[in-house]
């Protein structure tokens, strides 16, 4: 019994790892495709060491601790010590996937041309509309289920989801490739995988978990307003005792690189 309270009574500091760096957030290639698609500046992610071992059924108290830390508080911008507090907000996102197989369906249903280019359509409200996006957010779309829903809903389709929607300036690309590849790229980046020594097997370690956070006020982390591409993501690498804090900020990117 003593341990069952001790490990629900377990709270956990947080230490920046300022040495920890991403190559997306490096890479030129991808730092020119962030700028075009408006994210370029808004997008982010901070990596972080904790002190004790963490589980997936913990994953609320261990956001709370996470968003309560003076160290986490001291890092992160707009944030005030001990005014923000998760009411609850935390959903656990499904994270299995170790190859890009998840998108074969698309290049096989009428969304794409032979070439990889997307396919445009008319829309009431965007004139410069494709099928790619009306398949990602139209759910009255024939299309929208190519990718099944628990595909769906697997954290390297948000990724992606997240990359082809891009900020408010987003200038869309006429090609899935450079999506996919900076799908991929990024992916790499944020999750542990570890090989099985025995089957040979690869399979991801990381824990992903959607955050929003509140304070006296309603909303304030991440944004104000509830906005579909202004998102945060703690991932969480269980072994190696890191999480990282993956976010983005819907608005206008920056214009140089």
């Amino acid at each position: 019994m003593a341990r069952e309270e001790d490990a629900f009574e377990q709270t956990f500091s947080f230490i920046p790892l300022h040495t920890k760096t991403f190559t997306f957030l490096q890479d030129k290639d991808t730092l020119a495709r962030l700028m075009k698609w408006s994210m370029l500046g808004r997008i982010s992610a901070q990596s972080y060491s904790f002190d004790h071992s963490f589980s997936s059924y913990n994953s609320g108290k261990f956001a709370l601790c996470f968003f309560k830390d003076p160290e986490v508080v001291s890092s992160l911008r707009k944030m005030e010590a001990g005014v923000w507090v998760p009411l609850g907000i935390v959903e656990p996102v499904p994270c299995t996937k170790v190859s890009m197989e998840l998108f074969d369906p698309i290049y096989s249903c009428g969304i794409l041309r032979p070439t990889g280019h997307v396919v445009k359509c008319f829309h009431d409200v965007y004139p410069d509309y494709d099928e790619l996006r009306q398949m990602l957010q139209d759910e009255d779309s024939e299309r929208y289920y190519v990718v099944g829903r628990e595909e769906r809903g697997e954290f390297l389709f948000r990724l992606f989801k997240h990359l082809c929607l891009g900020g408010e300036l987003c200038q869309y690309e006429d090609s899935i490739d450079p999506y996919i590849s900076t799908t991929k790229h990024v992916y790499k980046d944020l999750i542990s995988v570890q090989k099985d020594p025995e089957t040979k097997k690869i399979s991801v370690v990381s824990t992903v978990i959607k955050v929003c956070v509140f304070d006296k006020s309603g909303r304030c982390y991440p944004g104000t307003r509830e906005e579909e591409q202004t998102f945060a993501y703690l991932i969480v690498d269980p072994y190696k005792r890191h999480v990282t804090l993956f976010c983005h900020f819907y608005g206008v990117g920056e214009f140089t690189v």
